[in-house]
């Protein structure tokens, strides 16, 4: 397994983790191991727009051309 050192977190986010790590009864390590985990492994669970789209799926709509965008967003910039 790979090790990670990360410098200069701020501080109200460390006291942050620490108190997530807390309320879930994990050690601080463990709970950053997991929210990296969530933030850059893909998720088994079904999202709201795959439920709805399964509703159409395989229905024969004539003269529509109903497809769904699979291109990634890009967020926001508010500045």
């Amino acid at each position: 397994m790979g090790n990670i050192n990360v410098r200069r977190i701020p501080d109200e986010v460390h006291r942050a983790i620490k108190a997530q790590a807390k309320a879930h009864g994990r050690s601080t390590e463990e709970e950053v191991r997991i929210i990296l985990a969530r933030a850059v492994m893909p998720r088994d669970e079904v999202g709201a727009g795959d439920l709805l789209w399964s509703i159409w799926d395989g229905v024969d709509l004539p003269d529509s051309a109903i497809r769904r965008d699979k291109t990634p967003h890009e967020p926001i910039d508010f500045e």
